[in-house]
């Protein structure tokens, strides 16, 4: 897979640090949610408060097509009104009241990625300190990912907004009896491209509300984590849209849909997709989740902090201290004698060499340690051991208040 540019190190995560994961992201976000269940039933009140503007444009736009078709003859039995006159007519309304109607989305869309962005951020929060939640981390979350929550929004309802014209001017062509295949394969063409423009989209949002990264690398990174992770994104985009496949049904199935965005969709949503972001993120980059060590100095005070950073300075220094130690200069050596002779064995040989052999070495060893013990003392030496020996205790032993010398690893030997 390429390299994700501009995403090491710049995580949005400013009220907050990640906490290491313990039993698998999916079991630890399944936790978080039974956990913080209510809380993510508020967040996603808050959520649809802002989708409110959007439901209405597309509520009136339906009344309002409704009225005209009571006020039109739409039928061969209209009187002497010319009935050439209706052919294509309902079609024709629709596309002039899809038009303006439907253009409303975009300001709807404003309204509609504050609360996006919200609660993307506080879901983020949640899944990444397991249950941790203020309130106004929501209006944190809209400073920093509002822009990044507009933009895949925005382009999201540019290419709804061009199917819905483009499936008014294939009705158009039918209604009037023309030739529609061009008009059905422009339609069945912009589908195909809001389904992949709503995924590729969908990692842009994700991108931009977890990372701070130049515009430039938030597209670039979006369509290498597509192509990256093809087959778990269409999974995961699927189920993370279990909610609007019930609007799509009918009957008692759509009722299911409203009652689940009126109380947990919205957030259901954010929950899978940014999940599985993060899931994503971490195989390709590498990870910011601190280790338990790390994660137990959040909670220490300044001071703990210090006597752990000198703890390990002091340890860096003894490592260093140990590394640099020379046996062939702190302990006597003896020379090797040209004039010795060693016994050597050759391709043949029997027991009586073997005997020979370990009484020559015995012998070598006894001269070694004689020689050691008779220049022990000498100053060469003893000058040697004590300068580390000063040194190691002197790093074992705590440091004294009013010291003011401090050996680390930048001044051993001074």
């Amino acid at each position: 897979m390429a390299q994700l540019n501009g995403m090491q190190g710049n995580e949005i995560a400013d009220d907050f640090k990640r906490r290491p994961s313990s039993g698998g992201r999916w079991r630890d976000t399944w936790d978080v949610v039974k956990a913080n269940f209510w809380k993510l039933v508020v967040l996603n009140l808050i959520t649809l408060v802002t989708f409110l503007p959007g439901v209405a444009v597309v509520y009136l736009r339906g009344l309002y097509v409704a009225g005209l078709g009571g006020q039109y003859p739409f039928n061969a039995t209209a009187g002497d009104f010319p009935y050439e006159l209706l052919v294509g007519l309902p079609e024709r309304l629709d596309l002039s009241v899809d038009l303006v109607a439907y253009a409303m989305l975009f300001v709807a869309g404003f309204i509609a990625s504050l609360g996006v962005s919200g609660s993307a951020y506080c879901i983020r929060k949640l899944l990444q300190t397991h249950g941790e939640f203020h309130f106004k981390s929501f209006f944190h979350g809209i400073k920093v990912g509002y822009f990044h929550t507009l933009l895949p929004c925005t382009l999201f309802i540019a290419f709804v907004y061009s199917a819905i014209i483009a499936g008014d001017w294939m009705n158009i062509v039918r209604g009037v009896g023309g030739n529609a295949a061009g008009a059905i394969t422009a339609y069945v063409f912009i589908i195909i491209a809001a389904v992949l423009a709503g995924i590729y989209l969908a990692w842009i949002f994700a991108i931009g509300v977890s990372y701070r990264v130049k515009l430039g690398y938030l597209f670039r990174n979006a369509f290498v984590l597509i192509i990256g992770t093809p087959v778990q994104t269409v999974f995961m985009a699927g189920f993370s849209l279990i909610p609007v496949w019930f609007l799509l049904g009918g009957g008692i199935w759509r009722m299911i849909g409203y009652v689940l965005f009126a109380f947990f969709g919205f957030s259901f949503i954010l929950v899978c997709w940014l999940a599985f972001a993060q899931w994503a993120f971490d195989m390709y980059i590498t990870p910011a989740v601190q280790a338990e060590k790390e994660a137990a100095k959040v909670t220490k005070s300044e001071k703990e902090l210090a006597e752990e950073r000198a703890a390990e300075e002091r340890q860096q220094a003894l490592e260093l201290l140990a590394a640099g130690k020379s046996e062939l200069v702190a302990r006597p050596i003896k020379p090797i004698d040209r004039q010795e002779q060693i016994s050597c064995i050759g391709k043949t040989f029997g027991r009586a060499a073997l005997a020979g052999a370990a009484e020559n070495r015995a012998k070598i060893q006894k001269d070694v340690a004689s020689y050691e013990r008779q220049h022990e003392k000498d100053s060469v030496y003893v000058e040697y051991n004590k300068l580390f020996e000063e040194r190691e205790k002197a790093l074992k032993e705590p440091e004294k208040k009013g010291k003011k010398k401090k050996i680390s690893a930048d001044n051993l030997l001074k």
